[in-house]
């Protein structure tokens, strides 16, 4: 376990190997957390929540700013932690590492912005002596549970807004990549941030995350993963507040006035950035039949010039898939779109983990890629007549993101904000645009709260009211 960073005695039962996905090399050893670990961080947290709240707002202004300035001095190490124990190119790992000190930035920012306001208590006849405000405090202890997909700027979406608001954190890396994490944990430390208020714990989910989860001294559980896990989340966690994000089913939709190709583009871009291992990932292309055939030859066009190969080599464009398993059951959806009268249009060969970009025309409504997030570089063609069917067709799935519409037209546009269900819906724009101040979370399946840095400093406070007798 790496409590307080690493600096306080561990009782571990043992060593976790980061391994490359790319080629099973070894990266670097982990302690392998035990209960009785998990136990003294509770502990720790309890006491680095007081610290926290102490803390004065223009220290965790400073601090939250200085570790941004070292992550970007530390960028080249940043980035490729984040490829060699994830699932990025190069490339992609150096626009992680731009967003995460961004989102610190933000964090130091909202920490001066989470006050209250003074209330006219008067409204009430018998209280015009009463004067009051009501403002925020810590929430307390928060358990942040990350994915291996994003492994600094998922972590840095929980970790700064948490100590911006003044609580303490545990963080819990996915097993597979949490050596990115302790760097930014020890970035953070050297920014000036007191022991106890951060704790990193590592190890596998299944032995020591029910402990983190269900502890009654833990006032808030963010977790970003899977539905089936988020499901037991919150069966585990019991009363406190809960931030879920439970991943996506994207669908963009293309009309018979759209721009095609900046559409084919941006659609090429969202399927496939970190080998389509992204909760944003366009997965469902719904177009309109009159552009089916053009928009076709332009995503085949810019798919076939993505180049899947090492990560760290500069000109690569998609890496591998996180494991085998991965790409078994990647490759299973395929083939079960396929077996459903699904065509195979680009792609659809593996290499090991790596999986070639794919898009599968005529996608099938009833299958698993239509319905179920796939995470990884694959996506479906389903062809229309209206705007109406289109809307009809995004909607069909349980988990609602982000959604989007390519189209000239703005009453179209207004129209697909107005009737798609979606935490977002982006004009002109893929799924996969994000900004770290916006609010981010999906509604039906795709999870509980927002996070976007504002928002998740907000969902970590609790507020207070004050009345004054005078």
């Amino acid at each position: 376990m790496n409590m307080v960073l690493g600096r306080s005695a561990a009782r571990t039962s043992g060593l976790l190997e980061v391994r490359d996905p790319d080629d099973g090399s070894l990266v670097g050893t982990v302690p392998l957390a035990s209960i009785a670990d998990i136990d003294a961080a509770l502990a720790a947290a309890v006491d680095g929540a007081t610290v926290s709240g102490s803390l004065p707002v223009h220290r965790r202004i400073a601090i939250l700013s200085r570790a941004a300035e070292l992550v970007l001095e530390r960028a080249d190490r940043f980035a490729t932690s984040i490829a060699r124990e994830g699932i990025k190119t190069i490339r992609e790992a150096r626009a992680e590492v731009g967003r995460a000190a961004e989102t610190l930035r933000l964090s130091a920012e909202e920490a001066r912005r989470l006050h209250g306001e003074t209330l006219p208590f008067d409204q009430r006849p018998g209280s015009e002596n009463k004067v009051g405000y009501w403002m925020r405090e810590p929430i307390g202890v928060i358990v942040a549970i990350t994915p291996f997909n994003d492994p600094l700027n998922l972590v840095a979406h929980k970790v700064g807004p948490a100590i911006a608001a003044g609580n303490a954190v545990i963080v819990k890396p996915h097993s597979q990549t949490p050596l990115t994490a302790i760097l930014l944990a020890e970035a953070l430390a050297d920014a000036g941030l007191p022991s106890g208020i951060l704790q990193v714990v590592t190890g596998r989910g299944a032995e020591i995350g029910d402990r983190l989860v269900a502890d009654r001294r833990v006032t808030m559980v963010s977790f970003t993963g899977g539905p089936e896990v988020g499901d037991h989340v919150v069966r585990v966690a019991g009363r406190k507040k809960l931030a879920l994000e439970l991943g996506a089913n994207s669908p963009a939709i293309v009309l018979d006035d759209a721009d095609l190709e900046p559409a084919a583009s941006a659609i090429a871009s969202g399927a496939f950035w970190a080998a389509g291992q992204n909760c944003l990932h366009v997965q469902r292309v719904i177009v309109q039949r009159g552009v089916a055939s053009r928009l076709r030859q332009l995503l085949v066009a810019r798919t076939g010039r993505l180049i899947s190969g090492p990560k760290l080599d500069e000109a690569t464009d998609v890496g591998p898939v996180v494991s085998d398993a991965a790409a078994d059951r990647i490759m299973a959806t395929v083939d079960e779109a396929v077996a459903l009268g699904g065509r195979i249009l680009v792609g659809g060969s593996r290499r090991g983990r790596h999986i070639d970009p794919t898009f599968v025309d005529a996608l099938p409504r009833s299958s698993r890629l239509a319905r179920e997030e796939v995470f990884g570089p694959v996506a479906g063609i389903i062809e229309v007549e209206t705007i109406d069917e289109a809307i009809s067709v995004a909607n069909e799935v349980d988990q609602a993101l982000h959604a989007c519409v390519f189209t000239r037209d703005i009453g179209a546009a207004m129209r697909v904000v107005r009737e798609v269900e979606a935490g977002a819906v982006l004009v002109n724009e893929s799924t996969d645009y994000r900004i770290d101040a916006m609010p981010f979370g999906g509604v039906k399946g795709s999870g509980l709260g927002r996070e976007g840095v504002p928002f998740a400093a907000r969902e970590m406070t609790t507020t207070k009211v004050v009345v004054l007798n005078v």
